[in-house]
């Protein structure tokens, strides 16, 4: 796994970190069991602050991704499919508020967002 850092993101670095290995777990390239760098390999890795590295796994760890075990290292847990659901509907939620905040600036319609909605549906072949 690489862990891409853009200085251009508005996200935080270890915003960025978390986003980066949770997109492996869900995609299956981290599976269960799988050992992550240490906390203090990663920072060295990517030459950022043990503390940015530190907040990464935390929140990956309270969002039930990882499991850290002091002295061990930290580990991929088992996918929970209901926690894997819930991050995926947000993930969701927020492209949809994206979307229609996108719209209100283009002055689209109710019905012309819709129209759109069901359009990228339709040319995903979504049922």
């Amino acid at each position: 796994m690489r862990i891409i850092i853009k200085n251009s993101s508005d996200k935080p670095i270890y915003e960025q970190i978390k986003e980066q290995i949770k997109a492996a777990i869900l995609g299956d390239e981290l599976c269960e069991g799988d050992i992550l760098p240490s906390i203090r390999e990663l920072a060295r890795d990517l030459k950022i602050s043990v503390i940015t590295t530190t907040r990464a796994y935390a929140d990956l760890e309270q969002e039930g991704f990882i499991t850290i075990i002091q002295g061990k290292g930290c580990y991929v847990l088992s996918k929970n499919s209901e926690l894997v659901r819930e991050q995926l509907i947000r993930k969701i939620e927020d492209s949809f508020s994206s979307a229609v905040s996108t719209g209100k600036i283009a002055n689209l319609t109710r019905k012309e967002l819709t129209e759109l909605f069901k359009f990228i549906l339709e040319e995903n072949q979504y049922d």
